[in-house]
């Protein structure tokens, strides 16, 4: 018989093959070792898959169900039983392993074999070669572990402590009671959640604590208090245990919890009423029927000053030092009032309530001690206190009076006591009688509420009156209406008149008496105009010249002046209106019910015509005049008083730039003009910090040669809202505001450093204004700018206008000096526009003179301008003076400026100003 593929050795006594036992065999013994350890115990079968022939090891008879069989029996046991196995085998490949399970029924009951096989082809004989074993136990321990499991499971889900557990900080499991605890819809909610998201911050740190100390699996801590949160926001107090565990084969943390909420709050309960009977402040006894002590608290230590131990089991009458029957004071109503001792012999003044409890009786004594002491004490402060009190009975009558009352109002306490408190007639701060069921007093006696601080007057008997500050409070708390009153009042009438007066004073201007710039902003408010008929007209006052009288006179005689001013202003207004000083010489006066602008304007020029009057002071006629600016608004307009003062404001502004003792309306583009004014203001002091100044240059042409050489730096500047500023508007701003300073250096570093840069053969000219000139820092300047950009001072050509030179010749003949030592050329610009006297003129170092665009404008058309000009060429070069004639728009005024010897020209006809780069 051929041997078994993958079988080496000898086959032992009882090995089988289809025939019988085998003799002699050798097997693969790794091979049925791999297997052998994977099953366990077990028995060696193979099969010959070439020839069909089923061969065994001892034992299989037993493993297989037929112990001590024939082998005809055995073979065919194990070929039903491998039959699955033998048909996958064919047409498997080499080393393909098998796994079969099958039951197998024996008379102790069924069995179950596990078969392991591998298809082995060695030394060309292929042959399937495999094990049994008996698995039946496995099979009995792994329904035991089920049993066990459904049964753990069933526990845990019906427990009545939530129970989850958490793998590395996340639940994974939660049981129903869990989901219930948390108030979860389900466990679906939970699962994934981090198990802080359940636990309140301030149990957080101590439960990982606790689970930092569970390194073991199988450990568990200590029953320790946390606090759960819920889904619904609420918290639930629970008592928690942390077990080391695993889930599917990773460490992990079950957590089992126990509500204990009621348990606590039945604790805290028991703790409140323990505390509640160790510390209230009122003796609380417990006695037999007989009226022996057998509880006896902290506070009726105190009270009478017996130990517990000593009055335990004494008679009541004995410790509180005084007969004490509980059953005569429940028959008496419970209550009463009565005298105990302490146990040094002092008396107590004591409230005794009684109440019965199953074999005895309750008391709790209140020491009252100390109040009654305090009402007595009450009443003597009350006596000798500044502040008038009176007690009003429930029924209006007037149960008591202090001695400060009885000051305060003139009467004797035996006059006012019994009377009726509405006897008296009182007055509230504007003079009207206050009616009797508005009495402070009568308010509180039938609605119990306090009334505080009511200012009233009062009448005395020697027919002076009072002034009160006044407060009624009930004296009982328990709600019963009518309720009797305790009156306090303090004496007033000083620091009455003393508010009227700083009342005054505070609404008032103190030098003309008339309204203050507070009063006439709020008689301006949208609710004092509201009920007016008719237009609202804002006279805006400034006195014309003031100055000139208060620096010339005096300031003393500038307030007459004002003083007269403020009463002419009066006398001029309608009945009604308002007049006020805003301040300075400032003065507004606010008419209501006006018609239209005829009839503001018939007001204001007579108040200008009575404001003209001479007005004399200290000896001296004096005549003042205003610019009015005025505002009219109707009802409903929204403007709050500020605001209409600020338009009339800026009305008389308006009336002041048109020329002095003007009247003007206010209007929407007015105050337009201002805004953008004031805006432009702020953002031309920034303007040289945000590159929005830049520089345009115009040419100036040699008239014998057409050649350009020079160019006159203008400076413009491009806003980021409004666009380009005309120099015009922004250089004047400059000039008013203080900035032209700034400004100009600005331009003149620009204008150096671009033709330094760009055009260095060309000359700069630049424009300085009269601010400019009396700056002490000028040269300074214009060194600084000439010699950080690299141009030479010779270079460079400063205009000033006619104008300048003349507001203070002197000062103008220093400074030009020192810029000609600096070496910059200067010129005179506008010339014939100024008025100039032509001697000095001549005394100063100028090397330029420019005509003004106006004369130039008339060559051509005016023999006058010709003329004109022609006289100043000559003069000029009679002087040595370079001559330029500004304003050249056409042809023919080039060739007659050419043909007058003029030395250079410049305008719109020899080029337009640009920027540098584009001449």
């Amino acid at each position: 018989m051929a041997t078994p593929p993958r079988i080496r050795g000898s086959a032992g006594p009882g090995s089988h093959d289809v025939s019988g036992l085998i003799g002699d065999a050798e097997f693969d013994h790794e091979l049925l070792a791999g297997l052998a350890l994977s099953i366990g115990a077990s028995v060696v079968w193979w099969l010959d898959l070439r020839e069909d022939r089923l061969g065994w090891m001892p034992g299989l008879d037993v493993v297989v169900g037929v112990p001590g069989a024939d082998p005809e029996t055995v073979r065919a046991a194990l070929a039903a039983l491998v039959a699955p196995l033998t048909v996958a085998a064919r047409s498997a490949p080499a080393w393909q392993d098998f796994e079969l399970e099958q039951p197998v029924e024996t008379p102790a009951g069924t069995r179950r074999l596990q078969f392991r096989a591998r298809v082995s082809t060695r030394d060309n004989a292929p042959a399937l070669v495999g094990v049994v074993a008996d698995v039946t136990w496995r099979h009995t321990q792994q329904q035991q572990l089920t049993d066990l499991a459904d049964r753990y499971r069933l526990l845990v889900d019906l427990s009545p402590d939530a129970i989850v557990v958490h793998e590395s900080g996340r639940i994974v499991y939660a049981n129903p009671a869990a989901v219930r605890f948390v108030r979860a819809l389900s466990d679906g909610e939970i699962l994934g959640r981090l198990i802080t998201d359940f636990v309140h911050p301030a149990s957080q740190q101590e439960m990982l604590r606790r689970i930092a100390k569970l390194t073991e699996p199988g450990a568990a801590s200590e029953p320790a208090d946390a606090v759960l949160v819920r889904f619904d926001g609420g918290t639930t107090d629970i008592e928690s245990v942390s077990v080391r565990t695993t889930w599917e084969g990773r460490p992990a943390f079950q957590v089992i919890m126990r509500d204990v909420t009621e348990q606590k709050a039945a604790a805290a309960a028991l703790s409140y009423q323990a505390a509640l009977a160790a510390h209230v402040s009122d003796a609380l006894i417990a006695t037999t029927a007989s009226g022996v002590v057998t509880s006896w608290n902290p506070s009726a230590e105190n009270v009478y000053g017996h130990l517990a131990a000593d009055a335990i089991g004494r008679p009541i009458g004995l410790v509180v030092g005084a007969p004490l029957d509980p059953s005569a004071i429940l028959d008496a109503g419970g209550v009463i009032q009565a005298e105990h001792r302490r146990s040094g012999g002092e008396a107590l003044a004591v409230r005794v309530s009684v109440a019965r409890m199953d074999d005895g009786y309750v008391l709790i004594c209140a020491d009252e001690t100390a109040r009654r002491r305090a009402e007595h004490r009450f009443t003597a402060v009350v006596d000798a206190i500044e502040e008038g009190v009176l007690v009003v009975g429930a029924t209006g009558l007037v149960e008591s009076v202090n001695p400060a009352a009885e000051r305060i109002l003139g009467v004797g306490a035996h006059e006012a006591t019994g009377e009726l408190a509405s006897s008296v007639g009182l007055h509230d701060e504007a003079g009207r009688p206050i009616p009797l069921e508005r009495f402070p007093s009568a308010i509180t006696r039938t609605t119990g509420r306090a009334q505080h601080g009511r200012i009233v007057r009062a009448p005395r008997p020697d027919g002076s009156h009072v002034w009160l500050s006044l407060s009624a409070r009930p004296l009982s708390q328990d709600g019963t209406l009518p309720t009797a009153t305790v009156l306090s009042f303090t004496d007033i009438t000083e620091r009455r008149m003393i508010d009227t007066r700083l009342e005054h004073e505070a609404t008032h201007d103190a030098l003309t008496g008339l309204s203050n710039r507070t009063v006439t902003i709020n008689r301006l408010s949208p609710p004092a105009r509201a009920h007016r008929s008719g237009l609202t007209a804002v006279l805006f006052i400034d006195l014309d010249k003031f100055k000139v009288i208060n620096d010339s006179l005096g300031h003393s005689a500038g307030d007459e002046v004002l003083r007269v001013v403020g009463s002419r202003l009066s006398l001029s207004a309608r009945r009604g209106d308002v007049v006020g000083r805003l301040g300075g010489d400032e003065f507004t006066v606010i008419a209501y019910g006006v018609t239209g602008e005829d009839e503001a304007t018939a007001l204001a020029d007579h108040i200008r015509s009575e404001m003209n009057r001479p007005i004399t002071v200290d000896g001296r006629q004096l005549h003042v005049d205003a610019s009015v600016g005025i505002v009219l608004a109707e009802p409903g307009d929204p403007r709050d008083g500020a605001d209409l003062l600020r338009d009339a404001d800026l009305a008389m502004y308006q009336a002041k730039t048109r020329g002095r003792g003007r009247i003007a309306f206010f209007d929407v583009e007015l105050r337009d003009r201002i805004q953008r004014r004031l805006q432009l203001e702020q953002d031309l002091r920034m303007a040289p910090l945000n590159d929005e100044l830049w520089l345009a240059y115009q040419p100036i042409v040699d008239l014998r040669t057409d050649r350009r050489t020079a160019v006159e730096g203008l400076l413009r500047w491009t806003h980021p809202r409004y666009g380009l500023i005309f120099p015009g508007e922004f250089i004047t701003l400059a000039e008013e505001s203080d900035l032209i300073n700034i400004v100009g250096a600005h331009m003149l570093h620009t204008a150096a450093r671009e033709i330094a840069e760009q055009a260095p053969d060309l000359q700069l000219t630049v424009n300085l204004s009269a601010r400019e000139l009396d700056d002490p820092w000028l040269v300074s300047a214009i060194r600084n700018a000439t010699h950080k950009a690299g141009l030479t001072p010779a270079s460079l050509c400063l205009e000033i206008t006619e104008s300048a030179l003349m507001r203070d010749p002197a000062l103008a003949a220093r400074t030009l000096s020192s810029l000609r030592d600096l070496g910059v050329r200067l010129a005179i610009d506008d010339f014939g526009t100024g008025h100039s006297s032509l001697a000095q003129l001549l005394t100063l170092p100028l090397d330029t003179l420019k005509i003004d665009r106006s004369f130039t404008a008339g060559l051509g058309r005016s023999d006058e301008a010709t003329a004109i000009v022609t006289s100043i060429i000559a003069m000029a070069h009679a002087v040595d003076l370079t001559v330029i004639a500004e304003g050249v728009e056409h042809p023919e005024q080039l060739e007659i400026l050419r043909e007058l010897g003029c030395d250079q020209a410049q305008g719109y006809h020899l080029g337009r100003p640009a920027p540098l780069a584009e001449l």
